[in-house]
């Protein structure tokens, strides 16, 4: 029997569609979001002008080792607090979320696939590519009308550093993905898509399960 909360990780550049899917996954498997960019590393040490020089768009703009050890400790069956962003400050608030497990917890993010020790928790990695200027457009929407910015701001950071990062950082990880989802596309079909390796990797495991000789 599975004890241990199955991970999905949901990777992919900025405006692929990576939360729409996780959402509609969520509402499937009855399970947890847990959004990448909730670890953004605290900068109110800065002021807020150097704040908006910062590089947003690489990995180490991310808290990843408290990501990972919570993460590892959601996998181990225990909750965690997830840390709470500001993104119109660029910082984070003093706020958390308990987030406790769940039978099915997804990840998703830009760099949810970047690192090893992150991919090695996870039953099932997506990976969601859209064309580009389907991308610029739905970040422009989201920063705006979500993230308090303004369409400037938003348009600069595109072009000199989401761009040029992704293709880096974020479009190599591909590679690691065990299923890879058009975010064009119907939602529907993505979410059958990533069902199917759900389902055939609890089938492998379980089968594995039931080889190992009782006593052992």
């Amino acid at each position: 029997m599975r004890d241990a909360p199955y991970l999905i990780g949901i990777g992919g550049p900025s405006g692929a569609g990576k939360s729409f899917l996780a959402a509609h996954l969520a509402e499937r498997l009855q399970a947890s979001v847990l959004a990448l960019d909730h670890y953004y590393r605290e900068l109110s040490h800065l002021e807020f002008e150097q704040r908006l020089l910062t590089n947003f768009d690489k990995p180490s703009a991310l808290e990843h080792e408290l990501l990972i050890s919570q993460v590892s400790q959601l996998h181990t069956g225990t909750a965690i607090a997830v840390p709470t962003y500001d993104f119109s400050q660029h910082t984070r608030t003093s706020k958390t979320t308990l987030l406790e497990p769940a039978s099915f917890i997804i990840l998703e993010g830009l760099f949810t696939l970047y690192w090893p020790d992150l991919r090695n928790l996870y039953g099932t990695g997506v990976y969601v590519e859209t064309d580009e200027s389907e991308c610029f457009a739905r970040r422009v929407d989201r920063d705006v009308y979500e993230r308090g910015r303004t369409p400037e701001s938003v348009v600069r950071q595109y072009r000199e550093t989401v761009v040029p990062m992704a293709a880096r950082y974020v479009l190599p990880t591909r590679q690691h993905a065990d299923v890879v989802v058009n975010g064009s596309e119907a939602i529907g079909e993505n979410v059958a898509r990533v069902l199917h390796h759900v389902r055939k990797r609890l089938a492998h495991v379980e089968a594995e399960d039931r080889a190992i000789p009782l006593g052992s």
